[in-house]
């Protein structure tokens, strides 16, 4: 008698029922099967059909038994890492090994729900995490659970069903204009590589790696901000064989990114990458003062082969080094305040709304993608701003210079 396909691995069990076990890839070196029940041999066969299907399909199979640790494992390892730029990865790894898997890692996937996901965030905030930490880590969560429901491991997803920590009250502390020019002042008085440095930063508004990534050939009547400087981790590309712990020391050392994402080796593990949107990649006018400060720059401190207009002793600048260089630099000036080196971003919106320059132009100097997003980096309660506009507005009530009606009562 003739078989039919894939008969020869249905059996009945001891319940009755007909059986069939599907094998799937191994999950940490553990064995991993799929088991198919029931009374109908026909529907163990067409369901064994249609599971073959899908494992050729997608290269796995939901299981009842997945552990969260399971999960998030694979998804950060072979979803994840593929999706999203390096840097946002590493933030994905520090929350996924460091908190979701030590607080729900041995509960069920299949029976997650927002209970125990609320144990991950209650964690982190007893540890003295930020209520801003907590709130990622709930976004992360969500997003891994999205894919676990785009593979069918679960049938919904449970963070979605819960309230999100809310996050904390923003601490924004910005240079006013008179405390601006007093860096400006003090950097340039010092003199040195650091006063263009810091002119650049502080006349552009543009990011840390920015400024830090800028290339002389990028440098002309305007300034091209099409990369910006990071530092990546570099990953393991042995398997493990090499027995070093830093992956930055792995003889098949590699940097995990999806295959469109640009990005430069400039030294160790300092990388050249693009903006995170089109709108980060833009040209700004090179105008005086700046202009004369960075062609007088390039003319005593030309750029090595790295190309690099700012370095350190002719390394690149490292971005964690360069906040604290911020620091210091706010200390030597006598500012006593928390100004975060990013934070510039937000005085500069302000300075350049104190200077009448229009919104949209606003937007395309800063980088941004929206007006909403230039109108949420404006500092809230600026006293000087607010008196610049509320004097406009009173004009419109005060009589002109000649002696006849102001301009509400021409209008009448």
């Amino acid at each position: 008698m003739t078989r039919g396909k894939g008969e020869s691995s249905v059996y009945k069990d001891s319940r009755g029922y007909w059986t069939v076990a599907v094998e799937l890839p191994p999950l940490d070196g553990k064995r991993r099967r799929k088991v198919i029940r029931n009374k109908d041999k026909s529907v163990v066969l067409a369901k064994l059909d249609e599971a073959r299907a899908e494992l050729r399909r997608t290269g796995d199979l939901p299981t009842a038994n997945m552990t969260v640790a399971q999960w998030f494992t694979y998804w950060y390892e072979q979803i994840a890492v593929r999706e999203v730029r390096p840097k946002t990865a590493e933030r994905y790894r520090q929350i996924t090994y460091g908190w979701v898997i030590p607080a729900i890692g041995t509960a069920r996937l299949s029976g997650l729900s927002a209970s125990i996901i609320r144990r991950v965030t209650d964690s982190m905030l007893r540890a003295g995490q930020s209520p801003d930490t907590a709130n990622l880590a709930h976004r992360i969560i969500s997003a891994s659970l999205e894919w676990a429901v785009r593979e069918g491991r679960i049938s919904v997803n449970p963070a979605k069903m819960m309230a999100a920590p809310r996050k904390g009250v923003p601490d924004l502390d910005v240079l006013d204009l008179q405390e601006t020019l007093d860096v400006y002042a003090h950097v340039r008085d010092a003199g040195g590589p650091e006063f263009a440095l810091w002119a650049t930063t502080l006349l552009t508004g543009a990011r840390r790696g920015e400024i830090i990534g800028l290339e002389a050939d990028r440098v002309s009547d305007v300034l091209d901000i099409s990369w910006q400087l990071q530092r990546f981790t570099w990953q393991h590309g042995c398997g493990g064989q090499c027995l070093r712990l830093r992956g930055a020391d792995c003889p098949e050392r590699f940097i995990e990114a999806p295959t469109d994402y640009e990005y430069r080796h400039v030294k160790g593990g300092l990388f050249l990458t693009r903006p995170k949107s089109k709108n980060g990649w833009r040209i700004i006018p090179l105008v005086d003062p700046l202009a004369s400060i960075l062609e007088q720059h390039l003319a005593a401190f030309p750029p090595n082969d790295n190309g690099l207009v700012f370095t350190e002793h002719g390394r690149p600048i490292d971005p964690n080094d360069h906040s604290r260089n911020w620091r210091a630099l706010l200390r030597q000036t006598g500012i006593d305040r928390n100004v975060r080196l990013h934070d510039l971003r937000h005085g500069a919106i302000d300075l350049l709304t104190l200077a009448n320059v229009d919104e949209d132009l606003i937007v395309q100097i800063a980088g941004h993608a929206s007006r909403l997003q230039t109108n949420a980096y404006r500092r809230r309660h600026d006293i000087a701003r607010m008196r610049l506009g509320m004097t406009k507005f009173s004009e419109l009530f005060s009589p002109p210079g000649d002696g006849s009606a102001g301009t509400l009562e021409r209008g009448a």
